[in-house]
């Protein structure tokens, strides 16, 4: 009988130890890949892996128990542009001089007390973005989705560091989710419409989301013997709330007391999770799946007419913890524990230092100067050398429980101060983390504190006030 005797079962023992040590071996010689999910408005607990029983995202939960979840992972900003621009260039968007979604314009010069601050319209061509870091290490570098940070001819992705741009425009949501993928848009202060044309092509029935996911697909496929930088930065879950007919109508099932969330958008996040598990199927056919480095987060909070973000409070465009606290996923094989947690928090600047640390390139301080690189986390060794995470939004929008202010976290502390009113409002995120109760006079001194810290770090990144309003016909 092979192998019977004992020194053939040596030999075997001996040839498969040697396969597996020259294969693992192979791996850690081998660049690491970074495939990034970056979803829009997806909330916090939109995910069955941060709680939620009626958003089905079992692919989504999957590598949750492959890495590491972080439950207090944060957006840059409450709104899309700023927290990507973030992303991009490892700053907080108050230093970019971006703390606004484009091209904005629901400010009312009569309603409002005071003027917005000033912003860009794009991410400077001078930042040197965590793409233009890792094509210069030798990396295939591609980005298919939402851009939202600058329009033609200059500012879209393939000036700021990708070899490929599938579908990166310079507006925010798709027309449509069907093709032709086209729509019109009305601009909040003109009342004007501007028309968006289709941003990748496609064929009668296709599903925009399907059509990144299959670019994806594909790109993963044909790179495979080369390191490689995926940004799925998907549309989706943005509106218009436009989901595959057969799962809205599953969802539509659920009693209405039960529902999360509009049917609509329950079915477009499952097609997100089926997309997630598409590319992971994709590294896992390729045999590349150990040697990728993949990071699952979203924007912002989820919408208020969209979905419920409880037990956090408010929505997208809210200062609160339901418009900042978003999911955070790190999966690095070999590395993380597979099914880790860690109430670490992190914030959308972290994701450059931390890429550039697990691929082994050198890193940009000077660029990513607001980012902290989660290595040390994901291995499970120590916790992160910083005090204090801060958001500015000096500006106006019209969802709900939004005002301008300027934010800052400390341990479970934060502190917001409303900037056209002066009020303070001080929450001990450990014990409510629903924001309910105000404690800003009961702990005065923590209080002040925590406000001389936010304006010394407003003078740190110069961070552009707002300013008196003139035509305001307020009190």
């Amino acid at each position: 009988m092979l192998f019977s005797s004992p020194r053939s079962r040596y030999k075997l023992r001996l040839l498969v130890f040697s396969f597996i040590f020259v294969y693992f071996s192979s791996l850690a010689e081998k660049p690491l890949n970074v495939v990034f999910f970056l979803i829009d408005d997806l909330g916090w607990m939109d995910i069955g892996a941060n709680g939620s029983n009626y958003y089905k995202t079992p692919h989504i939960d999957q590598l949750a128990r492959e890495g590491v979840r972080f439950t207090n992972g944060y957006a840059a900003c409450n709104v899309c542009s700023p927290t990507r621009a973030a992303i991009m260039a490892g700053k907080y968007p108050a230093r970019l001089l971006l703390t606004q979604w484009l091209p904005s314009g629901r400010w009312d010069a009569e309603k409002n007390k005071l003027q917005e601050a000033r912003y860009l319209s794009n991410l400077p061509l001078e930042e040197f973005t965590v793409a233009e870091a890792l094509r210069e290490g030798g990396y295939k570098t591609a980005f298919m989705g939402k851009w939202h940070l600058g329009p033609l001819p200059y500012y879209y992705p393939e000036h700021q560091g990708f070899d490929i741009n599938v579908a990166g425009r310079d507006y925010g949501a798709p027309g449509s989710y069907w093709y032709p993928f086209e729509g019109s848009w009305r601009i909040p202060t003109t009342d004007l419409k501007v028309f968006k044309e289709s941003p990748i092509e496609g064929k009668e029935g296709d599903y925009l989301t399907d059509r990144l996911m299959e670019e994806g697909d594909k790109f993963i496929r044909e790179n495979s013997e080369t390191p490689f930088f995926l940004m799925m930065s998907l549309y989706a879950v943005h509106t218009p709330l436009q989901g595959k007919s057969e799962k809205v109508a599953r969802y539509e099932k659920v009693p209405e007391e039960q529902r999360q969330g509009d049917p609509r958008y329950a079915a477009m996040v499952e097609t997100v999770d089926d997309g997630v598990g598409r590319l992971m199927t994709a590294l896992r056919e390729k045999e590349i799946e150990e040697n990728t480095l993949v990071i699952f987060t979203s924007d912002n909070g989820g919408m208020s007419k969209a979905t419920d973000n409880s037990p956090l409070r408010a929505n997208k465009g809210s200062n609160y913890e339901g418009g900042l606290r978003v999911p955070v996923i790190v999966k690095w094989p070999g590395v993380t524990e597979p099914g880790s947690i860690s109430d670490e928090p992190v914030i959308s600047t972290d994701f450059y230092p931390t890429i550039l640390g697990a691929t082994g390139l050198p890193k940009r301080p000077l660029q990513h100067v607001d980012g902290v690189d989660l290595s040390s986390v994901l291995k499970g060794r120590s916790r992160i050398d910083r005090e204090s995470l801060f958001w500015h939004y000096p500006h106006y929008n019209q969802h709900p429980q939004s005002f301008p202010a300027t934010v800052i976290r400390k341990g479970h502390w934060k502190l917001i101060e409303i900037l056209d009113t002066g009020d303070l409002e001080l929450y001990n995120l450990a014990l409510d983390v629903g924001e309910q109760n105000n404690l800003a006079d009961v702990h005065s001194g923590l209080t002040q504190s925590l406000l001389d810290e936010i304006r010394a770090w407003r003078v740190e990144v110069n961070a552009d006030p707002m300013r008196s309003n003139p035509l305001y016909e307020g009190e």
